[in-house]
């Protein structure tokens, strides 16, 4: 896989505060660093198992974008001809989001990506439904992204009442306690349809029609749901969905929300009359032609794609089943066929992770939008995990392009680095 670490040749090693729990890593004001920048020139064969934080643009997004990267332009709010192109393209990628969620072209509104769509749907539908029938009260489920906690959180500041749902060990929503919180003045509820770091799936039919029941509507974030499951926007019953087209091939800062035909959530971005006056500024031609692109190759193929992404679960799950003491998290009932997460022993997952990256394979430990931090993950401490468990958690995530070398890498990696963590971490006890 590499060529062997440079151990005390290695000038930049000879400058190390301590050693900690694997010799090439040290903590630097509480945070392990990795301490030798020339193992990143050694070569490796990467394998990346984060496709759950993004995904390798796909050669189809990427011609679709191609000619609005160069000298071919214009604004698709324009009436000449170069704005008419850029409205075609805009037109033609509305059409292919909407058949890959069997939504209608009108009901999708573009966004830069799924957190400003989780901000429109729940900030925007919350003060929509504020201003309609003066409902306060908002639901949320204790296991969502964080661009859907924090608009709710800052919901809370501006007069509503906010309550999170709480989850069992087996970190799914019940629907029970859903309809035991809801009240005469719930303006929304919201819950994933996939949890991001688990790969649980949650009832969220079930609790779309409980929310209707008392005049709430309901918002999903879809975004790891979709292509990874037969998604219909119609049968889920849901009046707001976020999606991301960098979770399926497309390009980072495209994304969009689905929004109910007849609902009008208050806009958050003001100023220009884009996207049917819901969401002003001048469009990202170029993302979302990629998107569009992407969401049509998904749709064509997503049978196929499906029954591949399960495949290579089951291959995860045997290589996992080789070491010892290491655990699913999660409803192993309801699990997505490409997220898993793993909580392993004796293990601290920031060091795993390194370790893992030094030998050419990502992973990571939770939220890619909150993992930069050294807290334990929210979602883990939220299904009743503690504090050390949740520190020696995984997760694992892949797409269609996960190859067979790939697979082979971890099988082969992630075994004996586990096995070598804990050895050390006994000598050093």
């Amino acid at each position: 896989m590499k060529e062997a670490h440079r151990g005390s040749a290695c000038a930049f090693r000879a400058r190390t505060l301590r050693a900690t729990d694997l010799p090439w890593v040290v903590r630097v004001h509480g945070r392990v660093e990795v301490t030798c920048t020339s193992c990143y020139t050694h070569p490796v064969n990467l394998a990346y198992f984060d496709h759950a934080a993004t995904t390798p643009l796909t050669s189809v997004a990427r011609s679709a974008m191609e000619p609005w990267l160069g000298p071919t332009c214009g604004n698709a709010s324009s009436l000449h001809r170069h704005g008419k192109r850029a409205r075609a393209a805009i037109g033609e990628a509305r059409e292919q989001v909407a058949q890959l969620i069997r939504a209608t072209p009108s009901e999708i509104v573009f966004t830069s990506g799924a957190t400003e769509a989780d901000n429109l749907g729940i900030r925007g539908g919350a003060w929509a439904a504020r201003e309609d029938r003066g409902a306060r009260h908002v639901l949320v489920s204790a296991i969502e992204h964080p661009a859907v906690l924090s608009s709710a959180r800052w919901l809370g500041r501006e007069g509503f009442e906010v309550e999170e749902i709480p989850v069992g060990p087996d970190g799914v929503v019940s629907v029970a306690e859903v309809r035991r919180r809801l009240r005469r003045d719930t303006a929304l509820v919201a819950c994933m349809a996939v949890n991001n770091e688990t790969g649980t799936i949650q009832p969220v039919t079930e609790i779309a029609v409980a929310a209707h029941e008392v005049g709430a509507w309901f918002h999903c974030d879809a975004v790891q749901a979709v292509g990874s499951s037969q998604l219909d926007v119609q049968a889920t019953g849901a009046d707001f969905v976020a999606l991301s087209a960098h979770k399926i091939g497309g390009p980072g800062g495209a994304g969009a929300l689905y929004v109910r035909r007849g609902l009008s959530p208050v806009p958050l971005l003001v100023g220009g009359a884009q996207e049917n006056q819901r969401r002003a500024g001048t469009e990202n031609t170029a993302g979302i032609a990629g998107f569009g692109a992407a969401a049509e190759e998904v749709h064509r193929n997503l049978t196929t794609r499906i029954q591949v992404l399960e495949r290579i679960a089951q291959r995860v799950r045997a290589t996992m089943t080789t070491i010892e003491s290491a655990h699913r998290v999660g409803a192993a009932s309801r699990c997505a066929p490409h997220i898993a997460c793993y909580v392993i022993d004796g293990v601290d997952s920031e060091t795993l992770l390194y370790a893992l990256d030094l030998e050419g394979i990502a992973a990571s430990a939770g939220s890619a939008c909150s993992s930069h931090t050294m807290e334990p993950s929210p979602v883990l401490l939220a299904m009743g995990l503690d504090t050390p468990t949740a520190k020696s958690a995984i997760r694992l995530s892949w797409g269609p392009s996960t190859t067979e070398q790939e697979l082979f890498a971890l099988a082969d990696v992630l075994p004996g680095l586990v096995k070598r963590h804990r050895t050390l971490r006994k000598e050093t006890v």
